[in-house]
């Protein structure tokens, strides 16, 4: 008879098989060290293994990236170990203070290439807290910020003139039972897209230009 750890770790090795290896092992180890500073709400919070499957195949070939709201910052982190040309602009007008944990778990040329922004999700697309310009041409952008239906539509009006040509927005926690304001912001906006992952994801016409 397996011993209760030894079959929880078979049950985390078959959820992140999914990913790529990097990001496996990096998701790994963060949940071992989550367990180790008893930090519950990091790997809640956090995308699932095949929501960020998803997640990671629509950011594929795609080096601008921001993502609205850190959490922890596995999501950032997983997008960076994912493609060592994308840089990735993460928003959060919090800080948890296990974040600085998880990135001692990634080599520095990972760290290098994410850029965390302390200010608010929508606010942010004019600047950063420090003035510096906000990213332009984001040919991926991740809303998991505030949820609710007025936050998710300023968030997405704000960041879309900052889109490039052809950008992916990947709307997260779609139609979640506790989060029903992601679904009335996307039906207000009018947008059509496709469901994949968990996420509401819309293109940005080819024909724009970015802002």
């Amino acid at each position: 008879m397996r011993r209760p750890a030894t079959l929880h770790a078979a049950r985390e090795l078959a959820a992140v098989y999914v990913l790529p290896a990097r990001v496996a092992i990096f998701i790994l180890r963060a949940r071992r060290l989550a367990r180790q500073i008893g930090d519950a709400w990091g790997p809640d919070a956090a995308a699932r293994p095949r929501e960020l499957a998803h997640l990671l195949a629509l950011a594929r070939g795609r080096s601008e990236v921001v993502e609205l709201g850190t959490a922890v910052g596995w999501t950032a982190i997983a997008l960076a170990l994912a493609d060592r040309r994308r840089r990735v602009t993460s928003v959060d007008a919090v800080v948890h203070e296990q974040r600085a944990r998880y990135l001692e778990l990634v080599p520095g040329h990972v760290h290098e290439r994410i850029d965390f922004v302390e200010a608010d999700a929508a606010l942010a697309a004019t600047s950063s807290a420090d003035g510096d310009p906000a990213p332009a041409g984001v040919d991926l952008l991740f809303i998991d910020a505030g949820h609710g239906r007025e936050q998710t539509i300023a968030e997405f009006q704000a960041w879309q003139p900052r889109l490039a040509a052809g950008a992916v927005v990947a709307f997260h926690d779609y139609r979640h039972p506790e989060h029903d304001g992601v679904a009335e912001a996307i039906e207000e906006l009018g947008l059509e897209g496709e469901v994949a992952g968990g996420m509401f994801v819309w293109r940005q016409p080819r024909t724009c230009v970015s802002g």
